[in-house]
């Protein structure tokens, strides 16, 4: 029951569904059926619903034949009136047919010319279409071109720009054509072009201001000022800027630095020979100086490409490399005024880098080193100078024979003498040629000296006292030197040493005109604190009494060679009545070189002449009791008391003034005692007063009497033998020999006592 039902109730629905989808056929638009037909297909009543539709289908027949039936007479009305309208409608036919003949015959040309304009039309909006592009595309072509010619022109920065902008801007609006791609390709390697030709051209720069630093640096130690300009610096500024701009500026910075490091040691690195002449310094320095022009330029135009740490390091590297080297160097230098020119070289170059605001007070320190050096090179130069002076000398005083050459004389050395300007001409000042040109050369020197301090930077009183230390040693060194070896030479003479004391006399008294002169030319008073003195005085007081010395030993040597033509016969037995003849020139010689004393100071001619007779005295008293001279006779002994004799005669004579009474005669009192004592055979009275303070015989020595005594006893033993034929002169004999032996023995006694 409930199953009947429920399938009737199914029936029902199927039926209602069946007569929705018939209604949608009715209504729907045939291209949208197919979805309704498919829900009728995926159904289970199929069959059902295709009876229903045949059922519809029928029904529609049927109103369709019953709509056709009633309107049938109107339907052959109308067909009638069309059979009568298509004759007609042929006719307009043929008309129209005609008519369109003739218009396409009439039209043809018109149909030709609207194709031509189509075909117009088109290439006009092709052409138009075309021009947008281009117009689109033109910019970035010139924009292209532009940045080839910037390229070929070598402006890189502004290629760069302009690279930029094309990227950013023109690009982007006509990126789908394939030439813009290649562009776009094409871009990182024209920065990269950029970048190497931007490079190339800073090594080309690096390149010449390392070959033009001397000359930017000649230009600057001139002018100073404007050296800079000498220098097209834009290869550094548009490869900073390119650097910058492509994010490379760290890599740029650390190149230049580097490179410019490698080029600041070779500038620093002196050439071998750059001590030979100044132009080798000059060139050192102007390349020196040229390389900080350029950095301090590049330091003061450009944002931190080099700063001021690295700018003070550089600078601290060529002031040690250049002060060693001008040491080294500068030490090889034997030329003052080369030395000279170096200093104001220096001074130059320390004085343009300084206003370019580098310190320079480590080569103003180095200079007081080079100034002793180049003390020492005035030294060795006036040591020339004083040599060629002394060895030109003529060692005669200067005749003068009119008041002109007197008063040039007096021009050139600071002298004064009253009793010689009354003198008529000609007359003769004491001293010789080479007291005013060495004191004029003392003058030179200390000129030299002056010019090297000069722009120093010191003080008067540090000018005086570098002035005052290199005279003194030009004074106690160089000239002292060059007067002892002339004064020690081999061949000098006499008269040359006279002269010498002279000169040195007046050259001594002259030193406080020379401290007069430094103060002049320094205004320091020589009274301020701390000044230094001229040794002057000294100087010509060593070399005074080495002359003297001289004087002494080379008296002492010619009284010597004289000596040695002494030829005694000590075993003579004649009585002579006058001076050996060797004895006679020497006493000559002596006379005449006393003479030449006259202008010495008194003491030194006297002690000369003291010293010369004392050493006459010895020697005369070595050459009596020589060891050789084994026997002499009281004969050869008188000979020899008519030498000294004459020696005494000459001491008498006065040959040197000053001498108080017997004073000269007393350098051969020995001599004169010890003969008395032998020839008047006095014995008993030197025995007697031996030791007294007031004795005959003071002067004669036991020891020296006991010599000559001795020589004597031999000579008569010898002479005894020979004539023992004469029996009373042998008697004779025998008594003076007892004697003798005496005599001897007391004298023994004498002398073991003395040593007891």
């Amino acid at each position: 029951m409930e199953r009947g039902k429920m399938a009737e109730a199914e029936s029902l629905e199927t039926a209602a569904e069946h007569e929705r989808i018939l209604r949608e056929i009715e209504s729907t638009d045939t291209a949208c059926i197919g979805p309704t037909l498919r829900s009728v297909y995926d159904g289970e009543e199929h069959g059902r619903f295709m009876e229903k539709l045949e059922t519809r289908i029928r029904n529609h027949d049927r109103e369709i034949e019953k709509m056709c039936n009633f309107h049938y007479q109107g339907f052959v009305d109308s067909i009638t009136e069309l059979l009568k309208v298509r004759g007609e409608a042929q006719k307009l036919k043929n008309q129209v047919t005609d008519t369109n003949r003739k218009l396409q015959h009439e039209g043809k040309e018109l149909v030709i010319a609207m194709e031509e304009l189509k075909q117009c039309r088109l290439q006009q909006r092709n052409i138009s279409a075309t021009v947008d592009k281009l117009m689109l595309c033109l910019p970035v072509l010139e924009m292209y071109s532009k940045l080839r010619d910037q390229m070929k022109t070598k402006r890189h920065y502004p290629a760069l720009k302009t690279l930029e902008h094309l990227e950013h801007t023109y690009l982007p609006q006509v990126s789908h054509y394939r030439f813009c791609k290649v562009m776009v390709d094409n871009i990182p390697k024209l920065r990269e072009e950029i970048k190497d030709v931007s490079m190339s051209d800073l090594k080309d720069f690096l390149e010449s201001i390392r070959k033009h630093s001397d000359k930017i640096g000649e230009t600057a130690m001139k002018q100073v000022p404007g050296a800079q300009d000498l220098v097209d610096f834009s290869p550094v500024y548009r490869c900073l800027h390119i650097y910058s701009v492509l994010g490379a500026r760290e890599t740029f910075e650390n190149y230049y630095r580097k490179q410019r490091r490698k080029q600041a040691r070779l500038v620093l690195q002196p050439p071998s020979n750059m001590h030979e002449t100044l132009d080798g310094y000059r060139k050192y320095f102007n390349q020196i100086v040229g390389f900080f022009v350029v950095e301090d330029h590049i330091l003061h135009t450009t944002q931190g490409l080099v700063n001021r740490a690295y700018i003070d390091e550089l600078w601290e590297m060529a002031l040690s490399k250049t002060i060693a080297a001008l040491r080294t160097h500068s030490s090889y230098c034997s030329d003052p005024n080369l030395v000279l020119d170096l200093k104001n070289l220096i001074v130059l170059f320390a004085d343009t880098l300084q206003v370019y605001g580098f310190p320079v007070n480590q080569l103003f320190d180095m200079l007081l080193e080079i100034r002793d050096q180049y003390s020492e090179t005035l030294l060795k130069k006036w040591a020339g100078i004083f040599r060629n002076i002394l060895d030109s000398d003529n060692y005669s005083p200067i005749p003068v024979t009119s008041e002109e050459m007197y008063k040039k004389v007096v021009g050139q050395f600071p002298f004064q003498d009253t009793e010689l300007e009354k003198q008529p001409f000609p007359k003769k000042f004491p001293f010789s040629e080479f007291v005013p040109k060495v004191y004029n050369q003392i003058k030179e020197f200390i000129y030299a000296c002056l010019k090297f301090s000069e722009d120093l930077h010191l003080s008067s009183t540090e000018v005086d006292d570098m002035i005052r230390k290199s005279t003194n040693l030009l004074l106690t060194r160089t000239l002292s030197n060059s007067l002892q070896n002339v004064i020690k030479r081999k061949n000098i003479g006499l008269t040359e040493l006279v002269q010498i004391i002279i000169n040195t006399t007046h050259l001594e008294k002259s030193c406080k005109y020379l401290e007069e002169f430094i103060t002049n030319i320094t205004n320091v008073l020589p009274e301020t604190v701390h000044t230094t003195k001229l040794y002057g005085t000294t100087t010509f007081k060593d070399a005074r009494h080495a002359a003297e010395e001289e004087i002494y030993t080379n008296l002492n040597q010619k009284i010597d060679q004289f000596l040695q033509l002494a030829d005694y016969d000590w075993m003579t037995g004649d009585l002579g009545n006058k001076a050996s003849d060797y004895l006679v020139d020497l006493i000559a010689f002596l006379r005449s070189t006393f003479a030449v004393f006259t202008h010495l100071p008194g003491k030194v001619a006297q002690t000369a002449c003291m010293s010369a007779c004392k050493h006459l005295a010895t020697s005369l008293m070595q050459l009596l009791l020589e060891a050789e001279v084994r026997q002499l006779t009281l004969g050869a002994l008188q000979q020899f008391n008519l030498d000294v004799r004459e020696c005494e005669q000459f001491a008498r004579s006065g040959p040197v003034p000053g001498f108080q009474e017997d004073t000269l005669q007393l350098a051969f009192i020995d001599l004169r005692q010890l003969l008395d004592l032998f020839i008047q055979w006095d014995w008993s009275t030197y025995l007697a007063d031996y030791g007294q303070p007031n004795c005959k015989y003071l002067r004669v020595n036991p020891v020296t009497a006991l010599t000559l005594l001795e020589k004597i006893s031999r000579e008569m033993k010898d002479t005894s033998r020979k004539n023992n034929m004469f029996a009373q002169f042998r008697k004779n004999e025998r008594d003076k020999q007892k004697l003798i032996d005496t005599v001897a023995k007391q004298l023994r006694g004498l002398i073991s006592s003395h040593h007891s």
